[in-house]
């Protein structure tokens, strides 16, 4: 489907606007431009018809200076457009690039789920990047060569009519098979964009897991798939290839057709008498600059087609709405907040395909009529086999998720009316698997917000009992750290998260546990970092071991995704009858994993 007019009319208003004013010196440099190179032809054919005639050598060399006065002067506004348009362009595609991140950003896990951070990254900076000529130059060009085409017309007109008819139709039908070539070549270069978005997708996932796939065997399976893509990929290059070359070939040959015509015109008038010989060398002239705008609108068009392939996937991305409503009014009190599930049943929907409609398949029911209440400052210790929908419940109270049914509170409201970013300012998700970020341990901490001080940085890890690690470190809090084989390691990484979370000062606090993994030095650090980040708070612990529930005031254990029990730690260790009661009596650790 080929989108309308003001489709592109508004990505040029929004992006353009706040550059009003390069836009402005930009046309004013091309107009210039175009002035000048209608204006030389008109010397060269006054130089020509002195020279033929015999006359002064003194206006001859006028007509030579003042010649090359304005090539060089057209040369020198040319290079001041193309560094405006670059300007111009990488403002504009910057400005695209960040809306387009921060609505990716807060879109909902299903559609990251359903999108492979390559796929993103294709999307975010692959197709803007086919945006840059038509959100920098494209309107003005087109315009500039449509009145530079106009006034070469005109002026040939203005010559003799028998000169500028024949010229006339000869510009009508380039136009023309141009446009109707574009049409053929849209949906190869849509296509293409789309399957480029495919192969990036699998080739940063494999590149993310060059360890598991070595250490596994899965070299040769993910080698032949990477050439199946490559395999997809070559036939629709190649279709989109041709359909641009298509249009270079009908340039070519349209351009060698309109010079027959000037030549067969000039001579014919020049034989009658009818014109001079410096006229018949500017009707070639002109005709032979026709070249220039028509091979710049035939690079316009192909800029057209991909920007409209890109354009019509960047507007499906920002398009797609997240499943999270972000309209909440509310605000939560300060101070440690109950948290309440009331008959919460939640199911995943089927994966999604890319830019398709759901692939099929039955929901996937992770929680089903689940009711509990943690009251403020307490903590509950969540327990239950892998997929019993632990990850899930604590999504469902920092609202990475809505349930379909039921209600899920913190404090009096629910968190539905309260706005999304009040709500994690005040709910704060610590998972097993921290993102630490390729930077300063400081910023790793302070998640790169400028207004928190070293001081209170400082002063967070010493609360935590992390300070003198910290400052052990290389460097300090300069000290550079990342992911990978030179980052740090899953202990130290889960004390950054924890030292995160307690300069928010949440309310409420979810945490998976994931002491499990690490040596007992770190274990003893993480521990007491725990402790104090979760005095004076309420939490959520998702325990993976049984040791974990002892810090608990209550206890759930969930089983494909209902509450299987819950109640006071205490009196289910007590009860010889609890679930709780007989796996603490036989060290049933496998059971929780």
């Amino acid at each position: 489907m080929r989108l309308p007019w003001r489709e592109y009319f508004g990505f040029l208003v929004r992006y353009l606007r706040p550059q009003a004013r390069w836009v402005a010196l930009l046309a004013a440099l091309v107009l210039v431009t175009i002035g000048l190179r209608l204006a030389n032809p008109q010397i060269l054919r006054q130089f020509i018809d002195v020279a033929t005639s015999g006359g002064p050598r003194s206006e001859l060399i006028r007509g030579a200076l003042l010649f090359f006065g304005i090539a060089v002067l057209a040369q020198l506004l040319s290079v001041a457009a193309t560094y405006v348009g670059e300007t111009v362009a990488w403002t504009a595609t910057n400005a695209l690039r960040l809306d387009l991140l921060r609505h990716a950003l807060h879109l909902d896990p299903t559609f990251h789920k359903d999108h492979s951070p390559g796929q993103l990254i294709e999307r975010i900076d692959g197709d803007v990047a086919t945006l840059s000529n038509f959100l920098s130059r494209f309107t003005i060009d087109v315009v500039g060569n449509a009145i530079l085409i106009a006034g070469i017309v005109a002026l040939l007109f203005r010559e003799d009519w028998r000169i500028g008819l024949p010229i006339l139709a000869f510009v009508v039908l380039t136009v023309w098979i141009l446009g109707r070539i574009r049409k053929v070549a849209v949906p190869h270069w849509t296509a293409y964009r789309k399957q480029m978005a495919e192969f990036f997708g699998f080739v940063g996932e494999r590149l993310s897991g060059t360890e598991d796939v070595r250490a596994n065997g899965g070299v040769p399976y993910v080698m032949r798939r990477f050439f199946d893509l490559v395999r997809k990929l070559y036939p629709v290059r190649l279709r989109s290839g041709i359909a641009g070359y298509g249009m270079w070939m009908a340039n070519v040959a349209l351009f060698t057709f309109g010079q027959a015509i000037a030549f067969g015109v000039g001579a014919t008038l020049w034989r009658a008498s009818i014109i001079t010989l410096g006229t018949v060398y500017l009707v070639f002239y002109y005709t032979d600059l026709l070249h220039g705008p028509i091979s710049a609108m035939r690079e316009q068009i192909t800029d057209l087609q991909r920007a409209e392939a890109g354009l019509r996937r960047i507007r499906a991305m920002l398009g797609t709405p997240s499943k999270l409503q972000d309209d909440g009014r509310e605000l939560l009190p300060s101070g440690a907040l109950p948290v309440v599930l009331d008959r919460v049943t939640f199911a995943y929907e089927p994966s999604q395909t890319q830019d398709g409609p759901p692939a099929g398949g039955d929901p996937v029911v992770a929680l089903r009529d689940v009711t509990l209440d943690v009251p403020a400052g307490t903590t509950l210790g969540l327990l239950g086999r892998t997929g019993s929908g632990k990850s899930t419940l604590a999504r469902l109270v920092a609202r990475l998720y809505d349930c379909q049914e039921g209600t899920v509170k913190v404090g009096e409201c629910n968190v539905r009316d309260v706005g999304l970013d009040h709500l994690r300012s005040r709910v704060r998700l610590v998972s097993q698997e921290v993102q630490v970020f390729r930077a300063s341990v400081r910023e790793n901490v302070r998640l790169f917000d400028p207004s928190i001080s070293d001081e209170a940085i400082l002063a967070a890890l010493g609360e935590l009992g992390l300070r003198e690690w910290v400052l052990a470190l290389p460097s300090g809090l300069d000290a550079v750290v990342g992911t990978g084989e030179a980052g740090l390691s899953a202990g130290q990484g889960q004390l950054l998260a924890l030292a995160r979370t307690f300069l928010a000062d949440p309310a409420v606090i979810i945490l998976d546990e994931a002491s499990s993994r690490l040596d007992p030095a770190t274990e003893a650090l993480l521990e007491h970092a725990v402790d104090r980040l979760l005095a004076g708070r309420t939490a959520i612990v998702i325990a993976h071991r049984l040791s974990t529930v002892r810090r608990a005031d209550s206890v759930a254990i969930l089983e494909a995704g209902e509450v299987l029990e819950r109640g006071k730690r205490e009196v289910l260790a007590g009860d010889p009858t609890s679930h709780l009661s007989r796996l603490l009596r036989t060290g049933m650790e496998e059971v929780l994993v």
